[in-house]
């Protein structure tokens, strides 16, 4: 059957998104390792079209012309921090070579995009753009010599003021709604099945934590955030945010980007919790879960906005999606039924360890598809690159 034709689109959006991303490095960064638990910035430029290649071009049965290739950029790598990768610049092919590569498998996958089945397309596109998130945080941390800001960027528009004061905000108890229905629609192995959890009554932070809220805990004691530095402005040291293109004054009243562990320390240190996957359903999605997301999704900026830049969900909960992924309290893991992909088996179950934990919302680089209730992002808990915050919680 051939695709649906707003796929084709999709698929064709996606890669000028992702494209977009490799206009903003210097070339002579190209070989640069930013994130040291990641691949040098090159293995992301063949990637996309590889995996492409190896799921799309394996299904229509298209002959192979670089196997190398194929290997090479097929899967990245999600190590921890005892076990670095240890590849040199030379070991990689030239980027000219690359884009070479690039060239020929978008050819040749377009003149047969017609034969690919739907749900093979739906994986191509989301997959990409889960890499444009993926590269657009491995990029915040290149140097910003290293980076092009393109016009748009307004670096100096920053929109900042006092953090509000913590309120938390009474949920009753009710059903949570978890997963995705098979045959209404697209989605992720891990997401299947659809089930309801029995959530008791509890108490949620009507805004997701702030670097005002943080500040106070590092004055106490505790490490900065990843995504914070210290720069000497009006010849004093002060907490700046690290942005895209540049460095910010600490805004008191945007998200704070904080790793799983950082947020665990943070609650116990106010005497409260983070929420569960199913409590985190319960206040986000119980209605109209577009209605209340954040603007800033879906491409929208590079960087967080205040916390109070968006109106409540009918609940009086702010947020919930969009402007920083949440952690939850809950272990990746597998919903009752679960089906890995034939076609792909090892993209939830190779996770499945108990040292991933899942996110819900969406930050300033999630695509607007992947805000969907049902979506699962995870990570390991001492992991701090990624644009995610949380909120308290009381049971």
């Amino acid at each position: 059957m051939e695709p649906h034709p707003e796929l084709y689109q999709a698929l064709f959006q996606a890669r000028k998104q992702t494209d977009s991303l490799f206009d903003l490095i210097d070339p002579a960064a190209l070989y640069a390792r930013p994130i040291p638990e990641r691949h040098r910035l090159i293995f992301y430029l063949g990637h996309l079209e590889a995996f492409d290649w190896n799921l799309l071009g394996g299904a229509l049965d298209l002959p192979a012309f670089d196997t190398g290739f194929d290997r090479l950029f097929s899967f990245g790598i999600d190590p921890d921090s005892g076990d670095l990768p240890t590849d040199q610049p030379a070991d990689w092919p030239a980027a000219d070579a690359v884009r070479h590569y690039n060239a020929r498998v978008r050819g040749a996958l377009d003149a047969a995009l017609a034969h690919v089945p739907d749900e093979l397309m739906h994986v191509a596109v989301e997959h990409r753009l889960m890499h444009a998130e993926t590269f657009a945080y491995i990029l915040h941390h290149l140097p910003f010599e290293q980076k092009l800001p393109p016009v748009f960027s307004m670096l100096s528009s920053v929109s900042s003021g006092l953090a509000p004061q913590i309120r938390m905000v009474e949920i009753p108890g009710g059903p949570a709604t978890l997963g995705r229905k098979h045959g209404q629609g697209f989605g992720w192995d891990n997401e299947f099945d659809q089930h309801q959890v029995d959530v008791p009554a509890f108490a949620i932070a009507e805004h997701k934590v702030t670097n005002g809220d943080y500040l106070e805990f590092v004055q106490a004691g505790a490490a900065a955030p990843h995504f914070w530095t210290c720069r000497a402005i009006r010849s004093e040291a002060e907490w700046c945010h690290r942005g895209m293109f540049e460095d910010i004054p600490l805004p008191l009243d945007w998200p704070v980007y904080v790793t799983y562990e950082q947020a665990q320390a943070y609650a116990r240190w106010k005497g409260k919790s983070l929420p569960t996957e199913a409590q985190f359903h319960r206040a986000a999605y119980d209605g109209d879960h577009a209605s209340f997301a954040s603007g800033n999704v879906d491409f929208r900026g590079w960087d967080p906005e205040p916390v109070t830049a968006s109106p409540p969900n009918r609940f009086g909960v702010s947020q919930l999606v969009g402007n920083g992924w949440e952690w939850t309290a809950t272990r990746f893991g597998p919903f009752a039924g679960f089906q890995p992909f034939s076609f792909y088996p090892g993209y939830s179950a190779n996770f499945f360890d108990g040292r991933h934990y899942v996110l819900k919302g969406g930050s300033p680089r999630t695509a607007r598809c992947l805000l969907r209730p049902s979506f699962r992002n995870w990570f390991r808990p001492a992991y701090p690159y990624i644009y995610a915050t949380f909120r308290l919680l009381e049971n």
